[in-house]
């Protein structure tokens, strides 16, 4: 084979590749969910819960991105499972306009519910146009509530003696987490949801020590073998995907997501995770 020949049959065959890949990123791996477990040990965890499952859905993008009867088939799936918690870490929606209301409505009934409780916090998206509006964040909350997710702003509410802290979401306006954490119990079973990682590095945690989890980032859509996830939205860049231990007591989890912002994934799969509660011993 002459230099001519050889250097067009590499480039055709890296044309080719390169379709291939752009095919699969865009139509394949966007919607080859993937169902991650992982063990959970809590702190005070009561006895009747060791063993009990905790399930996270997180960054649903309801919206006009994909096509969302994705979402609901997850769900079917998801509700195999037979979760007896579930947890939702925010952007229920990718709210532009009032039709994004009447999509997350068509989707509510398919919602997956734990068999002792479902709770949630707010993303970004949920609060609309420069993740501002309140109406729409209170709108969005309302129905959720409605479909008997408790939704924390702020707040906490204990299921079973295990307590769910949940903060609003860090860019809105009603990011208050001291509210709640004034009154953090470190004498009990504690869990935290936050939907933005960077969270994490605010002074606002009171000594709190164990698992918070969080999605935001969709572990970047796109991971190169050997790189650095190109795009993350948060300020601290080790906040990407997966356990991750803060060294102080806390350990974070961040849900690769299983909506999406932009219909591409390369590497990094959407994601539903399933923890098995366990009681940390000290």
């Amino acid at each position: 084979m002459n230099r001519r020949k050889f250097i067009k049959n590499t480039a055709l065959g890296t044309l080719g590749l390169g379709f291939l890949a752009g095919l699969y990123s865009w139509q394949i791996e966007p919607f080859n969910l993937e169902f991650v477990k992982k063990k959970m040990p809590i702190k005070n965890l009561p006895e009747n819960l060791m063993g009990k499952t905790l399930m996270q859905i997180s960054d649903i993008h309801i919206g006009d991105r994909f096509d969302y009867q994705f979402i609901i088939d997850s769900f079917e799936k998801a509700k195999q499972f037979q979760p007896d918690f579930v947890v939702y870490t925010g952007d229920f929606s990718h709210y532009k306009s009032e039709k994004q209301i009447g999509q997350l409505k068509d989707v509510l009934p398919h919602f997956v519910k734990g068999k002792l409780g479902t709770v949630g916090v707010l993303g970004n998206h949920d609060y609309g146009k420069n993740w501002s509006e309140l109406n729409v964040a209170n709108e969005i909350s309302t129905l959720l509530e409605n479909e008997e997710i408790k939704i924390l702003r702020n707040e906490q509410i204990s299921i079973e003696n295990l307590n769910f802290i949940g903060f609003d979401d860090y860019w809105s306006p009603n990011f208050q987490p001291s509210k709640v954490m004034k009154n953090y119990n470190s004498e009990i079973a504690n869990l935290i949801l936050c939907h933005n990682p960077d969270a994490c590095d605010e002074d606002i945690w009171n000594g709190y020590q164990g698992w918070i989890l969080a999605g935001h980032t969709h572990g970047g859509q796109v991971k190169l073998p050997w790189f650095p996830t190109p795009v993350l939205p948060v300020k601290n860049r080790k906040y990407s995907a997966g356990e991750i231990d803060l060294n102080d007591g806390r350990t974070l989890y961040i849900n690769r997501a299983i909506g999406h912002s932009f219909q591409i994934r390369f590497n990094v799969r959407p994601e539903i995770t399933l923890f098995e509660l366990d009681k940390k011993i000290t």
